[in-house]
């Protein structure tokens, strides 16, 4: 059964804390993703955060789109984030769009020219940047400072109508050129886009700043605890500076905690999406990236996610986890529902020259042996079998127990052969065995006779089924994660990270669907990809080995 986790971190204590102080009747938070891109595991960390915090002290919870940047957004982000959502195991309390807000948010921005607190600017963006100063000295004030509110009114009413281009004017909140905190020197709170865009279509040609909608949002939706990463951080007195200087009936207040970091990959949208248009990947969903969608499709389960963001915490310090913590959760979770069967990844044709030849004998084996209600299923096996190439060796060193000429193994759930006739090909290539069979070795028999040190799996030749395995290692080849701006990190990536093998499984597989998962005998956890599997065609991705040295 799935834990949910009771320990305490630091904004759950505020949320106690104010609860019992009277200074809310509920709690609402939200998330708020910009739909500029595809969710990742950094995502769900923030999405099981809000979700299960709203749940324990029975609050709510929004879902909420910052679509404020029509440039980089598209509705195929949107659905696909809603669907991230809800395969994660949450649902939200409201659907809202920063756009639905565009009308209030202009009248604010209006309430603010009228109070002296905005005004309209002429400089280029190149020029504003000029003027702002440096974080050890003070900006300077733009010419268009000191214009009058008629003036300004009448400016930012045609930047709505459209007669002005592109970049040719912003509208500014008038706060502080020489204050200390740099998001206070006047920031640009609204721009010219002449932009379609996917919920209002051309309704409007000016778009709000997204530091300048967030708290509006955060404070029209009645949000209490407005829970963010600390890039945020700085922005923290803007945002209060905006719900009290709009004249917001509720009052939201920010809190940040440390963001996600993942070793071996990168969690920004940025150069997530340089992989997708670069065509490093085959798409977002790529079980090679770290977003919810490429997990999904790798096999992970939500609850191994959930379980994996409960167990790292929430706190303010800064740290990086290793990637073997999330696969952990994975093998923890599978484990006792992933059947377990046989593949050959690689195989090596063998022939048993003393069975009988036609003869298929099906054998019993366990579907999964920590978990008896799973029951059994029947295997075939016949004369010839493919093993795993590396299961022999022709010439093997000390204590090496697999197959070679004149030892003897045992096959998974079958009987003991031993190697008797190498056969190679015109250039000395190994390319078949024939092996001899002890009858009186058979599985679940009881035999007693002699022990071997090797056991092989193996599958069937005239009943197998031809498939197809991608085994991933990490993306990017840097396990200090995804700090900072690196503009050479596409020089990090791994050139081997996908590996397609051509082999073959049991034919109790031949029904397996996208998504089905199942542990490969001395291989991993596998799932059936959902996006190549097709009729007659069966793709394996690898989830995860079977074995790891991280403990929590």
């Amino acid at each position: 059964m799935e834990k949910k986790s009771s320990s305490s971190n630091f904004i759950k204590h505020i949320v106690v804390e104010d609860l019992k102080a009277g200074k809310y009747d509920q709690i609402v938070t939200r998330f708020p993703p910009e739909p500029n891109g595809y969710l990742h595991i950094g995502h769900a960390k923030s999405i099981v955060l809000n979700f299960e915090l709203a749940d324990e002290y029975k609050g709510k919870t929004n879902l909420r789109f910052d679509d404020t940047n029509p440039l980089k957004e598209d509705v195929e982000f949107v659905e696909s984030i809603k669907e991230d959502v809800k395969w994660l195991g949450f649902d939200w309390d409201g659907l809202f769009f920063a756009s639905d807000y565009f009308d209030e948010m202009y009248d604010r921005a209006v309430l603010l020219i009228k109070k002296g607190l905005a005004y309209v600017e002429d400089m280029s963006q190149e020029e504003i940047r000029a003027y702002r100063g440096t974080l050890t000295g003070p900006g300077k004030e733009s010419p268009s400072r000191n214009r009058s509110v008629e003036e300004n009114l009448d400016l930012f009413e045609k930047m709505k109508n459209g007669q002005f281009k592109n970049g040719e004017k912003v509208l500014r909140a008038k706060i502080d050129m020489a204050s200390p905190n740099i998001n206070l020197r006047d920031p640009v709170i609204y721009r010219i886009s002449h932009t379609i865009h996917h919920n209002t279509g051309d309704k409007w040609c000016i778009y709000p700043m997204y530091a300048f909608a967030h708290p509006l949002e955060d404070a029209i939706e009645g949000v209490t605890h407005s829970i963010c990463t600390l890039e945020f951080e700085d922005q923290r007195p803007f945002y209060d500076w905006v719900v009290e200087q709009c004249e917001m009936k509720s009052t939201p207040r920010q809190y940040e905690f440390a963001r996600l970091n993942l070793t071996n990959t990168v969690m920004s949208k940025r150069k997530l999406k340089q992989f997708v248009d670069e065509k490093i990947v085959d798409g977002w969903d790529d079980p090679r990236m770290p977003t919810i969608s490429g997990l999904r499709r790798k096999g992970y389960t939500p609850e191994a996610i959930r379980q994996f963001c409960r167990e790292i915490g929430v706190s303010r310090a800064f740290s990086t986890v290793d990637e073997q913590m999330l696969e952990h959760f994975i093998r923890e979770d599978l484990k006792l529902k992933a059947p377990r069967t046989m593949a050959v990844l690689e195989p090596l044709k063998v022939v048993i020259t003393n069975y009988p030849e036609g003869q298929v004998e099906w054998l019993d084996a366990e579907i999964n042996p920590e978990n008896e209600e799973m029951g059994s299923r029947k295997i075939p096996f016949s004369r010839e079998i493919y093993i795993e190439q590396d299961d022999f060796m022709e010439n093997p060193p000390n204590k090496y127990f697999r197959l070679f000429p004149g030892n003897e193994v045992r096959l998974k759930h079958a009987y003991f052969i031993k190697c008797e006739e190498v056969i190679k090909d015109e250039n000395g290539k190994v390319v078949e065995l024939h092996c001899t069979y002890d009858p009186e070795t058979k599985s679940g028999s009881g035999f007693t006779g002699r022990k071997v040190k090797g056991t092989l799996h193996w599958v069937e030749a005239t009943n197998a089924i031809e498939s197809e395995f991608r085994l991933y290692e990490p993306l990017i080849l840097d396990d200090a994660g995804d700090e900072g701006e690196d503009k050479n990190f596409l020089e990090k990536v791994n050139p081997n990270s996908m590996e397609i093998l051509k082999g073959f499984v049991e034919p109790n597989m031949a029904e397996s669907k996208g998504h089905d998962k199942f542990q490969f005998f001395r291989h991993g956890y596998f799932n059936v990809d959902p996006k190549y599997t097709t009729e007659g065609k069966l793709v394996f991705n690898r989830i995860v080995s079977l074995k790891s040295s991280f403990k929590l």
